[in-house]
């Protein structure tokens, strides 16, 4: 009996530790590592492995010759991308909420207060991409609103030569500056592109154009 006692006060401290630490991210024993891109090393600090799949909602390309990137001599930052997920996807009414991104931002909008009440603002990142990778670029240039990818690295704090240093979230609740999540890719995978009818539609009215423009402008010439 005694040692049941102490299986069930071992067990018992035990529980109430793991329930504690329950959220926390896995942590990563990769060490900090210098990376060259575009005539600049930068300086990467890995803080936790991290790995999302979501739905694309926004996103905007970053061209680090370009206004603040180029200022901070930013070159790595390849992307922003704003994901959903969980019951997000699922939301009826997800068609009345607007997304977009600023420079280092996702902004959410909606006058409907039904899809506002089902949209979970937890379960949405906006994510700063950042590799030097070029196979990993190309590859995060291929996005479309509605794709659902799966991003695999390290979260992690990042700074080049004459330029600041950009930290990361590492928590869902945080918002305003510094709640975006900066992650180092090291796989980048579309799992489902995005499809629906008005996109298939406009292929087809546009392959149905182009075909009518030529055949019209191959045809002899008819003075009226």
């Amino acid at each position: 009996m005694q040692v049941n006692r102490i299986i069930i006060g071992v067990s018992f401290v035990w529980l109430l530790v793991s329930f504690w630490h329950r959220n926390e991210l896995p942590s990563t024993s990769k060490r900090p590592f210098d990376v060259e891109f575009n005539g600049v090393n930068y300086s990467v600090a890995p803080e936790y492995a991290y790995d999302i799949t979501g739905m694309i909602v926004s996103y905007r390309h970053h061209d680090g010759n370009s206004r603040m990137h180029s200022r901070a001599n930013d070159h790595l930052n390849m992307l922003d991308v704003c994901v959903i997920w969980g019951d997000n996807p699922k939301n009826e009414r997800l068609h009345k909420i607007s997304f977009w991104n600023g420079i280092f931002t996702c902004n959410v909008k909606t006058r409907d207060q039904q899809a506002w009440d089902a949209f979970d603002m937890t379960q949405l990142s906006n994510n700063h991409l950042v590799s030097d990778d070029e196979f990993i670029r190309k590859q995060a240039r291929k996005i479309k609103v509605g794709d659902q990818v799966r991003i695999k690295g390290y979260l992690a704090s990042y700074g080049g030569e004459g330029g600041g240093k950009r930290g990361t979230s590492t928590t869902r609740t945080d918002t305003g500056d510094g709640a975006c999540e900066t992650i180092y890719v090291e796989q980048f995978k579309i799992v489902r592109p995005a499809t629906s009818y008005w996109r298939i539609s406009m292929w087809i009215s546009l392959a149905l154009l182009l075909t009518g423009l030529v055949v019209h402008f191959s045809r002899p010439y008819r003075p009226y």
